[in-house]
């Protein structure tokens, strides 16, 4: 077994590391295998490498990436083909790799439509294709579109090609009058290497395995090309129908199958995680006999009811899982150890490896997460790998799966160098030579140099304009870099991109006269930073790079305050008291460990009042409303606060907020909701429907859903079990409702 520190064990900075290096290798690998047909990475493990990411961001949801891989689904169209929205966006899947992972499923489903643990609950289980997935659509029986995933929003128009395939039928009949067919297009074993031998007497270009095959192959500017190619497939789901197909996944695929389509054999029904795994272990036995590639097998709740009100996520149905089949090991030798600096300034330790192929991948590189784990000391300062550290020259095992990025899971001290000396990790930074400080408690150490630090200062700025930030088009990471280090048109803090071609008419030597560069690419620039001067108000707050605050705590504040100003104001006048809960966490760490030493019980109480004694009511007040916005806690709050008081900080974001246009958050379009704009508390059990589907509708509606009670709460929905929120709702005079009488207010059944 592996020695991978798991998820919960992760402290903030290692948290931090791992999503950036995850978000790093997945877009690498997206671009190769998607844009490219060259993937990097098996299906499996990448797979596996996007499910760490989303298991680390559900933990640590403040900072998650603007370039999250959980944001994204495939990749950008090619510019090769015509562009197709999709009527549906096609998602993606999450993703399972142990039986507790879908017993884990199994309860969160249960959880969120409240189907008690003993009743039954049926599943869909197929195979999982290792192929390319496409969307038919037939209008009136007869195939007029097939387009590619794309990035799940926006495919790649193969109608030509698709049409040549064998296994796609042209016309249907008796089906509805619009019907988007989703499956998977593939190529078998035998089909592969019989194309492969041609290629290759042909004197043209072979194929990895029958996935890059199947995705070139259907990816042909040439449906004659594609003609030629044995292509495949398999339908297995749907997009936009002007008429279900059935009530149930097993019943749809049925039909789809009496429409022509070819589907899964292998598709059975399962009742609960015993079924699903004894079937999951009789498609693994039959794996290398079935004559195609499958990574793993795909569960879905059966009943489509049931599925819609479990809805999506961002990008992966509630309603599905994919069960991939275990990853691979492999031995090599470390070469080197490096250290990265990170845009909080934490130094990362990089395994540079002999390059060695695992799971058909071929590595380089391995993460080391910090001094401790090279050591080989675990979090807990307990040994790992039997205490055995890592250095360079060692022959060490790499691990690759969707839990970890590559990394060292064990070394092999019988074949250690003589000369191989233990790592003296370093305690200045290779950025800019300012002392690296780890704190105690701390597993990372961080470079002190902040702002003054190439590497803090150059994230920073790509973080603001990211994708899911600024959005710059034509500024990404290279530019960034090269403005960064120019003498004449730096770039260092974000206002400084605003200024840029004032700045630009100013100088001498011009942009549009610099190698790299002309008049059309220069003058696109700054037409897209312009373009970028009017700004929603939840990208300008994700963007600023405050820790904790990701996209899901920009956008409850942005639609908390509704506005710059608002927020601003906020935080200001909540300042007082975000010090005040600094000094009393840190009198009452104090007081406990004094109580422990002493032999006594800690007096917190007394220890809290004394600190807050001084602080006024407005800004307790404000201070309060900030952590009752639900999902926004003390933590993120006083990151937030503290940003804004800084001064440097706070100059630095006055001058960018001068030269933007900052849009309010939109309200809902709630028409005419009796609870528009109101703040709702949820407490007690919710017997009609679950707690997350509450607080989704109450939103959707126009209401701020908080967490906590106060003197601006409109409406408490008390269930049975009500506490201390109801005495308190009482108290301070809040309407207080059964949940009967509220879903009478807003319409509910």
């Amino acid at each position: 077994m592996h020695d991978a520190r798991k998820v919960s064990t992760l402290t903030e900075d290692e948290a931090q590391a791992e999503l950036a290096r995850l978000a790093d290798i997945l877009l690498r690998a997206d671009t190769a295998y998607h844009g490219e047909d060259a993937p990097q990475m098996s299906d499996a493990d990448y797979d596996r490498l996007k499910s760490r990411n989303s298991e680390v961001e559900a933990r640590f949801p403040h900072l998650k990436r603007a370039d999250s891989p959980s944001e994204t689904v495939g990749a950008l169209p090619s510019e090769r083909f015509g562009k197709v929205p999709h009527a549906k966006r096609m998602m993606s899947l999450s993703n399972a790799f142990e039986t507790t992972d879908i017993v884990e499923f199994d309860q969160r489903v249960r959880k969120y439509l409240g189907v008690p643990p003993d009743s039954p609950l049926l599943y869909t289980a197929e195979p999982k294709i290792d192929g390319l997935s496409l969307s038919l659509r037939y209008e009136d029986g007869v195939l007029v579109q097939a387009a590619t995933r794309g990035d799940g929003a926006v495919g790649e128009n193969v109608t030509a090609n698709a049409k040549v395939i064998k296994d796609i039928p042209q016309r249907l009949k008796a089906a509805p009058d619009i019907l988007e067919v989703r499956g998977e297009v593939y190529m078998n074993h035998a089909d592969f290497t019989a194309l492969n031998a041609r290629q290759s007497e042909a004197g043209a270009k072979t194929f990895a395995n029958p996935r890059n095959a199947a995705a070139g192959s259907l990816r042909q500017l040439d449906a004659e090309v594609t003609r030629s190619r044995p292509l495949k497939f398999f339908a297995y789901a749907w997009g936009e129908v002007s008429a279900p197909l059935a009530d149930t996944q097993f019943g749809a695929i049925t039909k789809l199958e009496s429409l022509g389509f070819s589907t899964n054999p292998l598709t059975a029904l399962c009742n609960g995680p015993d079924d699903l795994m004894a079937h999951y272990a009789k498609i693994e036995q039959q794996r290398a006999g079935l004559g195609y590639d499958i990574d793993g097998v795909v569960y879905k709740v059966d009943d489509l009811d049931l599925q819609r009100r479990l809805g999506y996520r961002s990008t992966t149905p509630r309603w599905a899982i994919a069960h991939k089949f275990p990853a691979e090991l492999a031995w090599t030798r470390l070469e080197a150890i490096e250290i990265n600096v990170g845009r909080t300034g934490a130094l990362s330790p990089v395994a540079r490896l002999a390059p060695v192929t695992v799971g058909g991948v071929v590595v380089s590189n391995a993460t080391l997460h910090n001094e401790d784990y090279i050591a080989g000391r675990g979090g807990d300062g307990d040994p790992i790998r039997g205490g055995k550290d890592i250095r360079v020259g060692d022959w060490v095992q790499v691990y690759r799966a969707g839990d970890v990025i590559p990394k060292i899971a064990d070394v092999d001290p019988s074949k250690r160098p003589d000369d191989a000396e233990p790592f003296d990790f370093p305690r200045i930074c290779p950025e800019c030579g300012s002392d690296a400080i780890r704190e105690e408690g701390d597993a990372v150490r961080r470079c002190s140099g902040g702002l003054v630090c190439p590497a803090q200062a150059v994230e920073k700025l790509k973080h603001f304009v990211s994708r899911a930030a600024f959005d710059i088009e034509g500024l990404g990471t290279k530019q960034v870099e090269m403005f960064y280090a120019d003498d004449q048109l730096p770039v260092q803090t974000p206002a400084d991109i605003f200024t840029l071609e004032a700045r630009d008419k100013a100088n001498l030597t011009k942009l549009s006269n610099r190698e790299g560069w002309g008049e059309v690419s220069a003058r696109n620039l700054f037409a897209a930073i312009d373009q970028r001067r009017t700004v929603p108000l939840a990208r300008l707050i994700f963007a600023l790079g405050i820790r904790h605050v990701g996209e899901v705590a920009a956008r409850d504040l942005a639609r908390h305050f509704g506005s710059w100003q608002a927020l601003v104001d906020a935080a200001d006048a909540a300042a007082p008291a975000a010090v005040c809960q600094l000094e009393a966490d840190a009198a009452e760490t104090e007081e406990r460990q004094l109580a422990v030493d002493e032999g006594r019980r800690a007096r917190i109480k007394p220890v809290r009042d004394a600190v807050w004694a001084g602080v006024d009511g407005p800004a307790i007040a404000a201070w309060r409303d900030l952590i009752g916005i639900d999902g926004i806690g003390s933590t993120v709050a006083i990151s937030l606060v503290t940003s804004f008081q800084q001064k440097a900080e706070r100059e630095s974001i006055d001058r960018l907020v001068a030269e933007l246009t900052i849009q309010d958050a939109a309200a809902p379009a709630t028409g005419g909701s009796p609870v528009a704009g109101k703040t709702v508390v949820f407490t007690g059990t919710l017997e009609k429907m679950t707690r997350a589907e509450a607080k989704a509708r109450a939103e959707a509606l126009g209401a701020k859903v908080s967490g906590s009670v106060s003197a601006r709460t409109d409406i408490l929905v008390a269930g049975p079990g009500a506490g201390s929120k109801a005495s308190k709702a009482a108290e301070l005079g809040v309407k207080t409702m059964d949940e009967d009488a509220w879903l009478a207010m807003i319409g509910g059944a």
